[in-house]
């Protein structure tokens, strides 16, 4: 199986090409902090990013859904964001990395879990806020700058996908895998 990382800045479009993906019969898995953001403010936790803890929490579950997601027939999957997104995250946060963070790190390039090649889809020139993306534009360059530096530091190749119509990122995202 073949999993690649979508990964980018926050509302960059990641989702609804993801939702594309899987229309056309991919392979998905969602993202977990946006998931975890959503269950813990149900629960009267209005700003969980605030926690060191929401960092081991991001982690774990998105183990968990790598992992679940390896017993699916798919040959090719797509992931909204990785573990490297959720060192990306405790950076920008300003968190050090928590021993849990670091194992999973290793785990996935140990594994080679995921391909070398990770699509960046980059930001559309603006942000539209939500009760789980609470972030100005400015912070989301920054935010982008963040990420794309992990991921490299990491051994990761970026492919960029430029602003455009979802199904042209699509459309080029599959030419870079087929």
């Amino acid at each position: 199986m073949k999993r690649f990382i979508l990964t980018g800045a926050p509302g960059a479009g990641k989702t609804a090409i993801l939702r594309q993906l899987e229309l056309d019969g991919f392979g998905v898995v969602d993202e977990a902090a946006t998931d975890l953001i959503a269950a813990l403010q149900a629960h009267g936790n209005a700003e969980p990013w605030k926690h060191p803890s929401f960092i081991d929490d991001i982690t774990g579950l998105q183990r968990a859904r790598q992992i679940r997601a390896s017993y699916q027939p798919d040959e090719i999957q797509f992931h909204d964001r990785s573990v490297v997104c959720t060192a990306a995250l405790a950076e920008y946060l300003g968190f050090p990395w928590p021993e849990v963070l670091s194992r999973e790190l290793k785990r996935i390039k140990d594994e080679h879990v995921f391909q070398n090649r990770v699509f960046f889809i980059r930001n559309l020139g603006f942000i539209t806020p939500t009760e789980a993306r609470r972030i100005s534009f400015e912070e989301t360059l920054r935010f982008e700058r963040i990420h794309e530096e992990v991921y490299r530091r990491q051994g990761f190749e970026l492919v960029p996908i430029e602003p455009a119509a979802v199904t042209e990122r699509v459309k080029a995202i599959k030419e870079a895998i087929l």
